[in-house]
C-alpha cells in the first residue's frame, strides 16, 4: 500500500483551524496569568512578546496535517526561543510542541523523514535541556551550599524535570506512530472491502454471462436437433407425397412428433430455468444417458441409419454429466444429418471404464477437409469442459466425422458435489 494515499478532508482542515484558535486563546489566558504570577521573576520578558510567540506557534497548527514537518520545526524553534528569552508562557507552547510531534508521526507520508525530523527535534531539546540544567546547577552551586554525595532538592527537581521530558517526548512519538499504523490498517481494510465488492460484482456479472451461455446452449441443442429432424422428414415427404401417400403420412407424423417433443423439451427447459436455485447451478433436465437410445431411434426415423451400443458395466453418472453427454450425442447426430450426405450411417458407442465414461459418435459421410466450428461445436466443448473431461472432434481419414467425449467419473462427481 502506498504511504502517500491518505488524503486530507475539508472537515479535518476545519478541525485544524479550530485547534489553532483554541491553542491561541488558551495561550493568551496562560500568558496573562503567567505574567501576573511573574514565573521568571526579574528576567521575565514583556507580555506583548508572549502574544507574538503565541501567534507564531498557533497559526502553523492550522496546517499541521498538510505540512507536518515544517510545522513541527517552526513550533519547536519558537518554543526554544520563548524559554530562552523567558517569555511569560509555557503551557500552550508545550501543548503545541506535543501536537506537532504527534501529527508528524501520524500523518507524514515519508516515514524515514518523519523519524529523522522527530529524532532531531527531540535530541536538540534534550541537549538544550541538559545544557540549561548544567548551567543552572553551576550557578546554584555558587550561590548555595550543596552537600556532596547527597540528593539535594535542586538535583531532585532537575531529575524530575528530565523524567517528565522523557515521558513527554516518548508519548508524542509513540502515539504518532500508533495513529499512523492504525490509519494504515483501516485503509487496508477499506481497500480490501472495496476489492471484495468489485470482485463480487464481477462474479455476479460472470454468473449472469454463464447463465446466458447455458441458456443459449440448451436452446441451440433442443431447437437444432428437432428442426433438423423435421427438415429431413419434410423433405422426404415432399419427394414421395405423389407416389406413396402412406409413407408421406408416416413422415408427416414424424414431423408432428418431433414438433411435440421440441415443444415439450422447451417447456421443461423454461421450467427448470425458472426453478434454478444457486448462481452457477446447472439447471436440471429430463434427459440422460438412458435417453440416447430414443435419440438413436429418432435419428433412424429421420433417415440416418444409426446404431447404438453400450460397452462395459453401467455405473452411476452424475446428472449434469448425463445431460452434457446426451446433448453432445444429440448435436453430433444433428451435424451428421446436415453434413454427412444421403448415404451416410452413424454409430453411437457409450463406454464405461473403471475411471471414466466415454461417448463416441462416428459417421461415415463424405470427407471433410477442414472443420468449420460453429455454435454446436462450441457448445459441445463447453459441456465437456464443464464436466471436467476432454473432447475430440475431427474428420476421419476414410471420410465422415468422429466426436469423442471422455469424462472422468471421480472428477465429475467432485464437480457435481461442489455445484450442489
Amino acid at each position: 500500500m502506498s504511504a502517500t494515499s491518505r488524503t486530507l478532508t475539508p472537515r479535518q482542515r476545519q478541525a485544524d483551524v479550530l485547534l489553532a484558535v483554541v491553542v491561541f486563546l488558551t495561550g493568551v489566558i496562560s500568558a496573562a496569568l503567567s505574567a501576573i504570577s511573574e514565573i521568571y521573576g526579574d528576567e521575565q520578558a514583556p507580555l506583548w512578546q508572549a502574544l507574538v510567540y503565541l501567534a507564531v506557534i498557533s497559526a502553523p497548527l492550522a496546517f499541521r496535517r498538510a505540512w507536518p514537518a515544517p510545522v513541527a520545526v517552526v513550533v519547536s524553534v519558537a518554543y526554544f526561543v520563548s524559554v530562552t528569552l523567558h517569555l511569560p508562557e509555557i503551557y500552550a507552547g508545550n501543548i503545541a510542541v506535543f501536537i506537532s510531534l504527534y501529527t508528524m508521526g501520524a500523518w507524514m507520508a515519508n516515514r524515514r523523514a518523519a523519524m529523522l525530523v522527530r529524532v532531531a527535534i527531540i535530541a536538540g531539546m534534550f541537549i538544550w535541556l541538559l545544557v540549561t540544567m548544567y548551567r543552572d546547577a553551576i550557578d546554584t552551586a555558587r550561590e548555595e551550599d550543596i552537600i556532596a554525595g547527597a540528593m539535594s532538592p535542586y538535583l531532585a527537581f532537575m531529575l524530575l524535570n528530565l523524567l517528565i521530558n522523557v515521558l513527554y517526548f516518548a508519548g508524542a512519538y509513540y502515539f504518532g506512530e500508533h495513529a499512523w499504523k492504525s490509519a494504515m490498517q483501516r485503509q487496508a481494510l477499506e481497500q480490501r472491502t472495496a476489492d471484495l465488492e468489485r470482485e463480487r460484482e464481477v462474479t455476479a456479472a460472470q454468473a449472469v454471462a454463464l447463465d446466458r451461455v447455458r441458456i443459449a446452449r440448451e436452446l441451440h441443442d433442443v431447437v437444432a436437433h428437432h428442426v433438423s429432424v423435421m427438415g429431413v422428414q419434410a423433405g422426404a415427404a415432399r419427394m414421395v407425397i405423389d407416389q406413396d401417400a402412406a409413407t408421406s403420412k408416416e413422415l408427416l407424423g414424424g414431423i408432428e412428433t418431433s414438433a411435440r417433443e421440441a415443444i415439450s423439451e422447451l417447456r421443461h427447459l423454461l421450467e427448470t430455468l425458472r426453478s434454478s436455485g444457486a448462481e452457477g447451478e446447472e439447471a436440471p433436465s429430463t434427459v440422460g444417458l438412458d435417453d440416447i437410445a430414443a435419440l438413436v431411434d429418432a435419428s433412424n426415423a429421420a433417415g440416418l441409419p444409426t446404431e447404438f451400443s453400450v460397452v462395459g458395466d453401467e455405473r452411476p453418472v452424475p446428472s449434469v454429466v448425463q445431460v452434457n453427454l446426451y446433448r453432445i450425442a444429440q448435436e453430433s447426430l444433428t451435424n451428421a444429418r446436415r453434413h454427412a450426405g444421403t448415404a451416410a450411417t452413424a454409430d453411437v458407442r457409450l463406454r464405461y471404464t473403471d475411471d471414466d465414461v466415454e461417448l463416441e459418435v462416428v459417421n461415415t459421410g463424405r470427407r471433410v477437409l477442414a472443420p468449420r466450428p460453429g455454435m454446436g461445436q462450441l457448445g459441445m466443448r463447453e459441456r465437456v469442459l464443464a464436466s471436467g473431461g476432454t473432447l475430440e472432434s475431427a474428420p476421419r481419414e476414410q471420410g465422415g466425422w468422429r466426436v469423442r467425449a471422455q469424462v472422468p467419473l471421480r472428477e465429475s462427481a467432485d464437480l457435481a458435489g461442489a455445484i450442489a
